[in-house]
């Protein structure tokens, strides 16, 4: 049974007719929002789960912040990729200037296959 899947714009489980929405990248889409919006060193199961992110919350929206955004987020999938779930991952960014930046997370799956994954951050 796959995971059920996290909406990476409420936190919240997904529902499709009253019933929990399946992950269709088998757990992929869950490890990617919870290594992203979990500040680093707050799991109690796992200090080493989770990004740097948070930080930028109080950043104002200038380029740099898309910058320290991307190396953030590759840091904190690395071990997607150090465990054999993922073969690759690219990490883009798209400042919308509206006090949100944009996250484009391209992970290939063990199998080859490309999930493609959209998170927002907030910025000032």
């Amino acid at each position: 049974m796959a995971d059920a899947l996290l909406d990476p714009t409420t936190g919240g489980y997904t529902l499709t007719a009253g019933a929990l929405t399946q992950d269709p990248a088998r757990g992929l889409a869950n490890a990617v929002y919870l290594r992203l919006m979990t500040p680093l060193g707050s799991y109690w199961a796992d200090a080493a789960l989770g990004s740097r992110l948070h930080e930028l919350t109080r950043q104002k929206d200038l380029p740099r912040v898309a910058v320290l955004a991307k190396a953030y987020s590759e840091q904190a999938l690395q071990p997607l990729l150090d465990d054999g779930r993922a073969q690759g991952i690219a990490v883009s960014t798209e400042q919308r200037h509206d006090g949100w930046l944009r996250l484009r997370v391209a992970v290939t799956d063990a199998g080859g296959r490309e999930h493609i994954f959209a998170h927002t951050i907030k910025v000032m």
